[in-house]
């Protein structure tokens, strides 16, 4: 009867005919012995002792997210690739790809991914940036822990149809966008309409502070009112701090 080579491949054991004519009664497999970092002693004081724990090398298993992008963000997506994937490869240690077939982003992580939040910190930068973030507010993301985006609909606070949502979102931008911008720098918060949808990107409690001056804005307060009550809450919050 033919030998058998018996080969461990990437902890799956192959089983295969070799050339060796050693018969199967031949071959012994040697019993393990428990490591010594598990061997148990006894101090003075008759506490148990056991000798430090031997430091093993943990192999990582490869993981994949697929970020998909709206139509409408393909066009900005190709225009600023070259300022996307520089952190995603350099900083997270990332694969990155731009499916363009199935209209997504595709990260995997790779033998040098060090962070094992590497592949969420990325999916939620693309994910920002899909919602319509610029490059350089989305890429916060990657920097800071505390930060998130909240999302909602107008509808989900008061329900408005034909003029009176135009309206209601005119408010929220202001003329040329000035009350968006006096909500992003008061609250310090990055704000993002998109139709009925409006997306906020900031700390915990700024995007509170942001998302009660919107809806006010929403149920029909003035501007001006508005803006005195950023101004007092950012007043409180300076006071805090």
């Amino acid at each position: 009867m033919a030998g058998l080579s018996i080969e461990v491949v990437d902890d799956e054991v192959l089983i295969d005919a070799s050339a060796s004519t050693a018969p199967v009664s031949s071959i012994v497999v040697p019993l393990l012995k428990e490591a010594d970092d598990t061997e148990m002693h006894i101090d003075e004081e008759g506490r148990p002792k056991f000798a430090p724990a031997k430091a093993k090398k943990i192999r990582q298993k490869s993981e994949s997210r697929k970020v998909g992008i709206p139509p409408h963000r393909m066009a900005p997506l190709k225009s600023a690739w070259p300022k996307i994937y520089p952190p995603l490869v350099e900083h997270l240690k990332l694969q990155v790809r731009m499916n363009l077939k199935d209209k997504a982003v595709e990260l995997r992580s790779s033998a040098i991914t060090s962070d094992t939040g590497a592949l969420q910190k990325g999916a939620d930068f693309v994910k920002a940036f899909s919602l319509g973030f610029d490059v350089d507010d989305a890429i916060a993301l990657l920097r800071l822990d505390d930060l998130y985006i909240e999302t909602f609909e107008i509808k989900d606070v008061k329900t408005l149809t034909g003029e009176h949502l135009g309206r209601a979102i005119g408010r929220i931008a202001g003329k040329d966008g000035k009350t968006k911008f006096a909500i992003e720098n008061t609250t310090k918060t990055r704000v993002v309409l998109a139709d009925q949808k409006i997306h906020i990107l900031g700390g915990f409690q700024n995007i509170r502070m942001a998302r009660e001056a919107i809806v006010s804005l929403i149920l029909g307060s003035p501007p001006g009112k508005v803006y005195g009550n950023l101004r007092t809450v950012a007043a409180r919050q300076k006071e805090r701090f």
